[in-house]
């Protein structure tokens, strides 16, 4: 009986440290989060169906003077290489030295990622994950897309890595913006502005879709096709969108393709009006009164498609 109690209270014993060991070794391995001096933001904006998004760290003015060109110190750096380093960077150098490139921020190198192809200030940028960096002068900004997006600043940057550069003005304003900030502004359909702004310097650069409609529609085949045999809704959804932008031919295929996966009065209306407005009157009336006990039975409000379905009839449309 001894001997089996001191079994038991072994092999409890046991247990312990190995959960105790466990809880300490993740405890060691998890990530030491602390304050920055220069905090992460992001900000993100849809055009279209077309996600951008910047990720990045605000430096602060902090009362020292960010523009300017290098000292004569700095000199032995040559061409477009970073000056963008705090460790060694003499007492009364500017923070962002003209001519030289810049991580477009603090720490980490600055990320945007769009989620589709896209024109910047109307060249071609691939759907994808860049890190930006920038190379300011008085005059002229040149905005870079580079593809190596993981990189710490700007430290590693190799120009044979560029996906993408252009040029824009910068531009002064009266006010002083403390922290650095960027943001997504007089956005469009189709468009939005990126604004860079950081002490009295605005920075800006435009992201463009082609063909906003074109892209929806390519998304909507693939989601079309992707759809299991009885969802009536993404189809629904593509057809509505196809219609509305004058597709008539993928907008009556995918009715009838939500309607196969099981006849709703949404899919039977939509494809009543669909008809109506293709010239094919009879089918769409007769289509019409289907959608209308279809909703009655699956206990839909259908007084307001019922009037429409009237005035359809009266010549009111």
């Amino acid at each position: 009986m001894n001997s089996l109690k001191h079994l038991y209270t072994c092999c409890f014993a046991l247990l312990l440290f190995v959960l105790g060991t466990a809880e300490y070794g993740s405890a060691q391995t998890a990530p030491l989060r602390l304050p920055r001096p220069s905090q992460k933001a992001s900000v993100m904006q849809t055009v279209g169906v077309t996600d951008i998004t910047i990720i990045y760290s605000r430096p602060g003015v902090r009362g020292r003077k960010i523009w300017g060109d290098p000292l004569p110190e700095q000199s032995s750096v040559k061409g477009e290489a970073t000056l963008d380093n705090q460790n060694v960077r003499p007492k009364d150098a500017v923070i962002v030295p003209w001519g030289h490139v810049w991580r477009a921020g603090a720490n980490e190198a600055t990320q945007f990622i769009v989620t589709d192809d896209v024109l910047i200030n109307g060249q071609p940028l691939k759907a994808g994950t860049y890190s930006l960096h920038m190379i300011p002068t008085p005059e002229e900004w040149t905005i870079i897309f580079n593809n190596d997006a993981g990189q710490w600043g700007s430290f590693t940057y190799d120009a044979k890595k560029d996906a993408l550069r252009v040029k824009t003005k910068p531009q002064m304003t009266a006010d002083n913006q403390e922290l650095l900030t960027y943001s997504l502004d007089s956005v469009t359909d189709n468009s939005a502005q990126v604004n860079i702004r950081w002490e009295k310097v605005r920075v800006p650069f435009t992201v463009e879709v082609k063909d906003v409609t074109a892209l929806a529609l390519e998304k909507a085949r693939a989601a079309v096709a992707a759809a299991k045999p009885d969802d009536p809704t993404t189809p629904l959804q593509a057809a509505n969108f196809a219609l509305r932008n004058k597709d008539e031919e993928e907008g009556m295929r995918w009715l009838d393709q939500s309607i196969k996966a099981k006849p709703t009065f949404q899919n039977l209306s939509a494809k009543a009006v669909a008809l109506f407005n293709a010239g094919h009157k009879d089918e769409a009336f007769a289509l019409a009164e289907q959608a209308i006990q279809r909703g009655k039975a699956d206990k839909v409000d259908t007084a307001a498609f019922e009037k429409r379905v009237a005035n359809m009839k009266a010549g009111k449309m």
